[in-house]
C-alpha cells in the first residue's frame, strides 16, 4: 500500500477534499479498456478526506453499486432517506439510483475504503447542482443542460 501513488482532488474552494489510492490500478486494472478482464469486476479504492470537507458532491450512479467501509475518523453519510453519523467499522451500501455523499465533520482524517462494480456505460447525477456526469467514451463530460465544470454550482452550497 506504501507503494501505490497518493493523488489529491480538491474543489476550488476545498469544500470537497479528498486524497485517494486506486489500489485497483496498482493491481493493474486497465480504467479505460472495455474489457472486462482488463477492467476487472469491482475496483477498490482507499480514500482520506481531511476535516471539514467532503469527498465529492450528493449524486447517484446510473449503474453502478458502491460499498463503503470506513476506517478511521468520523463521517457523515447523507443518503435519500436522511444524513447518519458514521465511524470506524460502520458499511454502507448505494445501489444504482441510491443519492449519497460522504463528509468528513470532524477534526482528524476521514479514511475508508470503496469498492464499486466497474459497469461499463455509467453516468451521474447530482441532485443539488442538476447536472450530470456522462462520458464521450475518452473522458467524463460534465452536462448541466451544456458542459459546466465539475464543481458547477456545489461550491455555492452551504
Amino acid at each position: 500500500m506504501s507503494e501505490i501513488a497518493e493523488r489529491e482532488r480538491r474543489s476550488p474552494s476545498g469544500k470537497f477534499h479528498t486524497y485517494f489510492k486506486e489500489i485497483s490500478v496498482a493491481l493493474g486494472r486497465e480504467p479505460e479498456s472495455t474489457d472486462l478482464r482488463r477492467r476487472h469486476p469491482f475496483d477498490l479504492s482507499l480514500y482520506r478526506v481531511p476535516a471539514g470537507a467532503s469527498r465529492c458532491p450528493y449524486h447517484a450512479h446510473s449503474s453502478e453499486s458502491e460499498l463503503y467501509i470506513i476506517l478511521s475518523g468520523q463521517g457523515e453519510i447523507r443518503a435519500t432517506s436522511g444524513t447518519v453519523a458514521a465511524g470506524a467499522g460502520d458499511f454502507f451500501f448505494f445501489a444504482p439510483g441510491e443519492a449519497h455523499e460522504i463528509r468528513n465533520p470532524g477534526r482528524d482524517d476521514l479514511t475508508y475504503y470503496v469498492i464499486a462494480d466497474n459497469s461499463l456505460g455509467e453516468c451521474c447525477y447530482y441532485p443539488d447542482s442538476d447536472k450530470w456526469s456522462v462520458s464521450d467514451g475518452s473522458k467524463d463530460m460534465i452536462v448541466q443542460g451544456r458542459a459546466v465544470d465539475y464543481y458547477a454550482g456545489e461550491d455555492e452550497r452551504d
